[in-house]
């Protein structure tokens, strides 16, 4: 199949799939706002914050028909993230990457190493002994792949109408995972996308690289220990997306979050209420889907 047509393919399998489940079930929500562009270019950058419960997944189509995997969300999720990615005609990851190694965003990875074509790995130099985490390396040293260390200051695509910047970790924090997490920023012309993984305001206060951006990914799934005053100037960004599971046992997303997200006029979606979000740039505008199916955990 064809890369470039399967982007076309996938969006309005999407849609299809949506307007299905509104209007014959009328279980789920259709919210589309193209922001002034009606058609779905080639070149666009599509990111698709992937409802996977209590954890983080986005698996992104980039300008240059390549794709990214950051984050695989809890164990049992595998094959239902593998079958998304596969909907939208690709079957190679060239970029993946852990962004810290919790169960919750590298529980399921080892199946989609298992799975599927993959190009670079992307994880900070840090360890932990859990099976998860063994689980994962073993099925990396299968496949013969190698893990290139994460850091700030390193560029994982530099072309001429993206870029993909690692921002951090600056420094390994050897008793917080969470402040060794990697940061990534995305810029597709004039359009800029910041995934923080689980950062807290520690790990995101060594950060000295220019963290705006038009859309954030909350850190630490809305908790309080991520998202300040000081990042959200930092960032100013005019949307936000919230990975989390619905009524969870941790209290995300906190309501200072909530909050501040609103004192700083964010629009914010949330998985847990807005299911798969997929945002699609022309590297101007972007365009927001909500209401996508979210990913089944196998029984």
């Amino acid at each position: 199949m064809n890369i470039i047509k399967s982007k076309h393919n996938c969006l309005i399998k999407i849609i299809l799939s949506v307007l299905s489940c509104a209007f014959l079930l009328c279980s789920c929500s259709f919210r589309f706002n193209i922001n002034d562009s009606d058609s779905k270019s080639e070149n666009d950058l599509v990111v698709h914050y992937l409802d996977v419960g209590q954890g983080d997944s986005i698996f992104i189509e980039l300008p240059s028909s390549e794709t990214m995997l950051i984050d695989a969300g809890v164990s049992g999720l595998g094959e239902g993230i593998v079958n998304y990615i596969n909907d939208c005609g690709y079957s190679k990851i060239d970029y993946l990457v852990a962004t810290h190694p919790h169960a919750d965003h590298i529980g399921s990875m080892a199946y989609v190493v298992e799975n599927m074509h993959i190009g670079e790995i992307y994880m900070p130099k840090v360890s932990t002994t859990t099976r998860t985490y063994e689980k994962l390396l073993t099925a990396i040293s299968d496949k013969g792949l190698k893990i290139k260390s994460a850091h700030s200051g390193m560029s994982i695509a530099d072309e001429s109408d993206f870029s993909i910047d690692v921002l951090g970790p600056v420094t390994i924090d050897e008793d917080s995972l969470n402040n060794c997490s990697v940061l990534l920023k995305i810029t597709h012309k004039n359009n800029k996308f910041l995934f923080i993984g689980d950062a807290e305001k520690q790990e995101l206060g060594t950060v000295n690289a220019d963290l705006s951006a038009d859309v954030l990914k909350v850190g630490h799934h809305g908790s309080r220990t991520s998202t300040t005053e000081d990042l959200l100037e930092r960032v100013d960004p005019s949307i936000a997306v919230i990975s989390l599971g619905k009524d969870n046992d941790y209290g995300h997303p906190h309501k200072s979050t909530i909050n501040l997200l609103n004192k700083f006029n964010v629009a914010t979606y949330r998985t847990d209420e807005d299911g798969t979000i997929i945002m699609s740039s022309d590297g101007n505008n972007i365009a927001t889907l909500t209401g996508v199916k979210s990913i089944e955990r196998e029984e």
